[in-house]
């Protein structure tokens, strides 16, 4: 799929990053954490993983909840009993279909992230990366996990519980690279990595409910900039330089520390 982020190598591979546990113990993120030269899989494999895409783009597009065996089938112009031998029902279908989504959101935005220098750029990466997988349509409806969350937060059971898992995840990996910024000094060391973590989620799902619900075509651009204005009026002088994507690319410097912000 098309997009204007470049994915890259993991230069860190060697180092025993929380992100890396993280992606070991994650059901569902391991297989992407990992390279996939040639997607030399078996044929029933292949023909599984190619079945659970096409879930994840129509599931983004018309909910998890519509989801079912019957609509998948006309779909893939496939008869319902070949469905069936790879999943038994419409619960295992959409819990299959969290996971690849999950592989599908560490292959395009965890991963190449990781790639980056630890500390402010990795975060940024994982900041911009997200915004930026909304933006090209990686999911066809959008971010299908904010939309999974907003329609499944009323419904329990194993489905939610998933979706649940997989956010809280995502939150961590935020909150892991924070923390990864004050070891390095980019950025001020009595800052809670917790709550700054839960102010850059708070603003990109917001930017993506407004991007997908109120058709504010910028919105994303608006998050991008105002979470990259929030890291600047935090960061150190050790900060390097960090990079607005997309139209907007340009290099920024977070050395110019605004007046009265400390340097940490």
């Amino acid at each position: 799929m098309a997009s204007h982020h470049q994915t890259a190598p993991v230069s860190h591979i060697n180092e025993r990053s929380c992100y890396y546990l993280l992606l070991n113990y994650i059901p569902g993120m391991a297989s992407a954490a990992s390279p996939r030269p040639g997607s030399r899989l078996p044929k029933g494999q292949r023909t599984r993983e190619g079945i659970l895409r096409t879930a994840v783009n129509l599931a983004s597009v018309e909910g998890l909840e519509g989801l079912t065996i019957g609509r998948l089938a006309d779909e893939l112009k496939m008869s319902k009993s070949g469905l069936f031998a790879h999943f038994g029902s419409k619960e295992d279908l959409q819990l299959a279909t969290v996971a690849m989504a999950r592989e599908i959101f560490v292959e395009y935005v965890i991963r190449p992230a990781l790639a980056e220098a630890a500390g402010m750029p990795r975060l940024w990466a994982l900041c911009d990366r997200w915004l930026g997988h909304i933006e090209t349509r990686i999911f066809a409806g959008g971010c299908f996990f904010t939309a999974a969350s907003f329609e499944f937060d009323g419904r329990p059971g194993a489905v939610r519980s998933a979706i649940v898992d997989a956010m809280q995840s995502w939150l961590n990996i935020l909150t892991r690279s924070v923390e990864e910024a004050k070891k390095t000094k980019h950025i001020q060391s009595n800052l809670d990595a917790a709550q700054f973590a839960f102010e850059i989620y708070s603003m990109a799902v917001g930017a993506h409910w407004a991007f997908e619900l109120l058709d504010q075509k910028n919105a994303l651009s608006k998050a991008r900039e105002s979470i990259l204005a929030r890291i600047r009026s935090l960061a150190t002088r050790r900060c390097p330089p960090l990079r607005l994507s997309g139209s907007a690319s340009r290099a920024v410097s977070l050395s110019r520390i605004p007046t009265g912000t400390k340097k940490g």
